[in-house]
């Protein structure tokens, strides 16, 4: 009788913490939209500042109701719809290419449905998470160590990577899809060594480029290819691709370790391109030092740490990969932003979550927040995860059947 007593005031838990992480984010995120779009907002606008502000205030309200409606929903329905989301989200790519496509600073990545732009690449992600969790779950350990099973698992990654990159020429969202596949694979199927050599293949031929590219070995560099040059030497490059790049590293190395204050960015009147969408990290650190950037750093590690939990202690498979797919699409997403924005990697446009300009972004991004929540009403938090007890029981079939 305790354990029902139990079972349904767990059923009533709202994950208040987190709640509170997301809407700092999600405000500090607008402050800083405004702070650093409103000088380009009124030159575009006839003096209108507040334009980006109420364009993201928009779709934050959108994405909290989200938010909250999804919060309430039971995440096992997903479960059921898994294979229909994922063909949903192959035909959400392909609208790019029909008369409601949009165009817009030369890649045509968005189409236009009732008065507002939307990016499928967002709707996308979560839409791999949802079916991938459910694919995998179906898997035993076993089958999923098999080239066989990694093959099933990873092919309708690829597909929709491949679809990104050739349709909408979006290489940042094709690698998040990507990345996000290969850890739902390898923390699903502890010493999967197979699929580690699949990584290490990759990293090679990735290094391999880029090598290619820095010594002159190509024929045709491309755009891509003039990243990869800046990357290595941005000032020998300051009038072509290097340019975004060095002036954000002025912006963070002028604000020193307190900051100019905040408004008082100078990259943002016209010198950092795309400030408040991409390179927002900068124009943080311009303002707020380099304290404030590592105080929004510490704050998605507080945000990853408590998705974490809910994960953890969820004791349904389905829902744990859930939680591992939403985990490794932030924290994926805020590592490529930052290490674009400090020039640790080569340029490649990924918005910061919650910070960025974006209304398709904010908007997914909360929804799986709203699934983080649901699954959090119902995890239990006295047993251990569902992940961890497979593996024994795995082993504990084998030996029986030899």
């Amino acid at each position: 009788m305790a354990k029902n007593k139990s079972l349904t005031k767990n059923k009533r838990y709202f994950d208040y913490s987190l709640l509170f992480i997301v809407l700092f984010l999600l405000g500090f995120g607008l402050i800083m939209i405004y702070s650093t779009s409103s000088y380009v907002s009124s030159l575009a606008n006839d003096g209108n500042g507040f334009f980006y502000l109420k364009a993201q205030a928009r779709s934050a309200i959108v994405g909290l109701v989200a938010m909250f409606i999804v919060s309430f929903i039971p995440y096992k329905l997903y479960e059921n719809f898994a294979v229909l989301i994922y063909f949903g989200s192959v035909l959400l790519i392909l609208m790019v290419l029909t008369p409601l496509g949009q165009t817009i600073n030369g890649a045509r990545r968005w189409f236009f449905i009732f008065g507002y732009s939307i990016q499928p690449a967002e709707i996308v992600k979560l839409g791999i998470i949802l079916f991938l969790a459910a694919l995998i779950s179906r898997l035993n350990v076993k089958d999923r160590r098999s080239w066989k099973g990694i093959f099933i698992i990873l092919m309708p990654a690829a597909v929709v990577s491949g679809m990104l990159y050739f349709i909408t020429n979006n290489l940042s969202s094709a690698i998040i899809v990507a990345g996000i596949a290969f850890f739902m694979l390898v923390i699903s199927t502890p010493g999967c060594v197979k699929a580690y050599v699949m990584f290490a293949l990759a990293i090679t031929g990735v290094v391999a480029y880029v090598l290619a590219v820095i010594n002159g070995w190509l024929g045709s560099l491309g755009f891509r290819g003039e990243r990869i040059l800046a990357w290595t030497d941005p000032e020998a490059h300051a009038d072509g691709k290097g340019f975004q790049v060095l002036q954000s590293l002025y912006g963070i190395g002028s604000g020193g370790i307190w900051g100019k204050g905040l408004g008082k960015s100078m990259q943002k009147l016209g010198f950092l391109p795309e400030a408040q969408n991409d390179m927002i990290f900068s124009i943080i650190c311009e303002e707020l030092g380099i304290f404030g950037g590592i105080a929004v750093i510490l704050l998605f590690v507080l945000l990853l740490w408590r998705i974490r939990d809910a994960g953890v202690y969820c004791t349904e498979m389905y829902g744990n990969l859930v939680i591992v797919g939403i985990f490794v699409h932030i924290a994926i997403q805020v590592i490529i932003n930052i290490a674009v924005v400090t020039n640790t990697i080569p340029n490649t446009g990924i918005p910061m979550p919650f910070i960025s300009y974006g209304g398709s972004s904010v908007i997914f991004i909360l929804i799986e927040m709203g699934i983080v929540m649901n699954i959090a009403r119902s995890a239990d938090f006295r047993e251990t995860p569902a992940l961890r007890e497979e593996e024994p029981n795995e082993a504990e079939n084998e030996e029986s059947e030899s």
